[in-house]
């Protein structure tokens, strides 16, 4: 199981090290988030393919992380990297990092390739258990993964529907999911993790596949997600963003309030 992480994690520290170098004439560092997705979709197929566990379970997990992944990392490639701008949060992250900008960028992105190779331990449980049969919590977690990747696709094609119109530049999306929480991607993406560590939870030592969630929990709530996400709003958008924070969830979808 350690040398099959090795490789995995050679694989995605090769991958941010090529888009930190594609991104040196693009001046996006966004393709970091690209990566971010991409990576955990290799690691995922990639584990199902040589974990030599049961075939049935492996073709579950690859399905899972590949389309969840795959799907991701290419929403990102085209919504904040091809055609755009670098995002706010990356600009201020030039502003406030001011010197060695290469390096420390270099090092943004590989802490991504470990951090993919941390998160992707449900993955490597799960394909490595050669038990015939899929339990009932297995099939849970398949159908929580279903539900939640339903939520998220609709939460993303929710707010591109919103930017695509001209009259809506520099507005909030508050339209379907919107409405009842600032971050319903992140919420979904959040519960994909669950299902993640849910299904690798029938393999052995699959306890440990909570790390996951838990940390992507963290990251969404305290660091690179909702706060980051939020001051950028607070920044260009003022006043309704602020009206917006006073009457909707953060997180989890629920009523507006008066």
């Amino acid at each position: 199981m350690i040398a099959l992480a090795g490789w995995g994690a050679a694989v995605v520290v090769l991958l941010m090290f090529v888009l930190w170098i594609v991104h040196l004439p693009m001046r996006n560092a966004a393709i970091v988030d690209f990566g971010w997705a991409l990576g955990l979709a290799l690691l995922g197929i990639g584990y199902a393919v040589f974990g030599r566990g049961w075939p049935a379970r492996d073709i579950a997990i690859a399905l899972m992380s590949g389309l969840w992944g795959l799907r991701l990392a290419f929403y990102l490639l085209l919504t904040r990297v091809i055609g755009h701008p670098e995002e706010g949060r990356y600009q201020e992250l030039r502003r406030r990092w001011k010197t060695n900008l290469l390096l420390k960028f270099l090092a943004f992105f590989e802490m991504q390739a470990l951090l993919d190779v941390v998160l992707s331990l449900p993955f490597l449980l799960a394909a490595r258990n050669p038990n015939p049969g899929l339990s009932p919590v297995e099939w849970a977690g398949a159908a929580l993964w279903t539900l939640a990747f339903a939520g998220e696709l609709t939460a993303d094609a929710q707010l591109s529907a919103f930017k695509s119109r001209p009259g809506n530049k520099g507005r909030t999306c508050q339209a379907g999911l919107w409405r009842f929480s600032r971050h319903p991607n992140y919420f979904f993406e959040w519960v994909v993790w669950m299902s993640f560590a849910l299904f690798a939870l029938a393999s052995p030592h699959g306890w440990l596949g909570f790390l996951s969630p838990a940390l992507i929990l963290y990251f969404l709530l305290r660091v690179t997600g909702i706060p980051a996400t939020e001051e950028q709003a607070l920044r260009s958008r003022r006043e309704e963003y602020r009206r917006y924070r006073q009457t909707t969830s953060a997180f989890i979808p629920w009523f507006r309030k008066a």
